[in-house]
């Protein structure tokens, strides 16, 4: 099984301090696999549209119109687009996917498909179709049901009054659940969503046919409710290591009163914060690595408990996204798509508004090996930096992050007063140059910061002797 996996989070637009609806992701994949960022504009074409998968050769119409929307693909689409998340000209955002695991009594009886609909292609023929959260689970839905879908994930959705979290379970059935107003979800790898109400049409959408499959193929281990992730999802070893430790984390930060283990298959899908969550406690969470406990790997633990869990911020990650969508304006003002490139813990998230028309020129480049001119290697040069010295480069490397946090939320402030007496076509180009002026301090103050972790660096190697002066 490969491990290269995801952490997520949901968060309802009444538990946030200021009405958002929040939901982000750690894209979790390789160490050295670069990100890119762009706009699709919106399109209207005169002749059929069909997608076809450059990775299975997953084949399907789409639509002739679609709605512009924001992106992150792969460097190349060699195995796929991976466009990952994204917010479109309706206020609409997704993240795909949250890879999770399905247990073989499902599988034997649903197999996956392996040239159905996969994580890679689920944002591009989704997103631009769709004008509610809503709609986009529906969409989604529909799709696995017709085509089938090649693995077992979890997909965010939200919009100013909602946020959905979808998980496929075999290769043709599905579940949605609504997350509440006054709550919210970490997800980690595991198959979240528990007891399914078949008749609240509010806060939950499934395959048509799902309860007869169910109960056709004899899955359900209880004999008087349907708990979703006990039919569908696992339960073994590797879990309690790499995927409910992460989840323990989050909720202990955010309801610490409710005390849980860290190795529990019982923590809940649903929980409420003892306080209003915002922004920055979304980008904390998915910047975390389990700080002030025995099992942070750069904290004071032993060597046994610093490498017990799997963190949620790691050397893997190659972008992190939280999706605010915020209420009472317009949706190009309303979305921001905060986007740290490479590992969240060491990069830092720059705001960029739902309705920018393009991206700065460095978010289009880099490849494989290291590029100086590309968003995703600026900050991923200060990683490899920063790991090579860490608690002594630490402090020089947390003292921009703060800076940065708090030019990017005057910029925030700033943007929201000019940008709320602008519409349309002048609205979408000041949110251009407020994202290139964004994108450049980010990538001006982490060029100097890696300036200077190799300056500081040539006195800390290996081959190195301090001399007693007074001998």
């Amino acid at each position: 099984m490969n491990y290269s996996a995801c952490t997520s989070i949901l968060v309802g637009r009444k538990a946030t301090m200021d009405g958002s609806v929040i939901i982000g992701r750690n894209e979790d994949a390789k160490a050295a696999w670069p990100k890119h960022f762009v706009v699709h504009p919106a399109q209207s074409a005169t002749t059929p549209q069909q997608f076809v998968s450059t990775d299975n050769g997953f084949t399907m119409p789409l639509p002739q119109t679609a709605a512009k929307y924001t992106a992150t693909p792969e460097w190349t689409d060699k195995y796929g687009l991976f466009e990952e998340d994204g917010i479109n000209e309706y206020g609409v955002a997704m993240s795909a996917t949250e890879s999770t695991y399905s247990n073989e009594r499902v599988l034997g009886a649903d197999p996956l498909v392996k040239d159905g609909l996969g994580e890679e292609a689920m944002v591009t023929v989704v997103l631009p179709y769709v004008k509610t959260a809503r709609e986009g689970v529906l969409r989604l839905g529909q799709l696995v049901e017709t085509y089938g879908t090649s693995e077992s994930n979890g997909i965010l959705f939200a919009d100013q009054q909602e946020a959905w979290y979808l998980e496929t379970g075999a290769g043709h059935y599905w579940v949605a659940q609504r997350i509440p107003d006054n709550g919210y979800a970490v997800v980690a790898n595991q198959m979240a969503i528990q007891a399914v109400d078949f008749n609240d049409a509010d806060n939950f959408l499934f395959a048509h046919d799902l309860q007869a499959f169910v109960a056709e193929n004899h899955l359900n281990p209880h004999s008087d409710r349907f708990i979703w992730r006990d039919i569908f999802g696992t339960q073994d070893q590797s879990d309690l290591y790499y995927n409910t430790p992460r989840v323990w984390y989050g909720q202990r930060r955010f309801t610490p009163q409710v005390v849980q283990q860290p190795q529990s298959f019982d923590l809940p899908f649903i929980q409420y914060a003892d306080h209003l969550l915002s922004v920055d406690d979304a980008q904390g969470y998915l910047s975390s690595h389990f700080e002030d406990t025995p099992y942070d790997p750069v904290g004071a633990g032993s060597d046994a408990d610093r490498k017990r869990f799997r963190p949620v911020s790691l050397a893997k990650t190659q972008e992190s996204h939280v999706l605010q969508l915020r209420p009472d304006m317009d949706p190009s003002l309303a979305g921001i798509q905060w986007l740290a490139m490479g590992v969240a813990a060491q990069s830092v998230y720059v705001p960029f508004y739902a309705g920018i028309d393009e991206t700065p020129t460095a978010y289009h480049l880099g490849a494989e090996t290291y590029d100086s001119q590309s968003a995703y290697w600026v900050y991923k040069l200060v990683s490899v930096l920063l790991d090579a010295h860490y608690h002594d480069a630490w402090p020089t490397v947390s003292a921009v992050q703060k800076d940065l946090r708090i030019a990017f939320k005057q910029s925030v402030k700033e943007t929201d007063a000019v940008g709320q007496h602008l519409s349309g076509i002048e609205l979408n180009h000041y949110l251009t140059q407020q994202a290139a002026a964004n994108a450049a301090l980010g990538i001006r103050r982490y060029r100097e910061l890696a300036a200077t972790l190799i300056t500081q660096a040539t006195d800390l190697g290996p081959l190195n002797y301090h001399q007693d002066l007074n001998l």
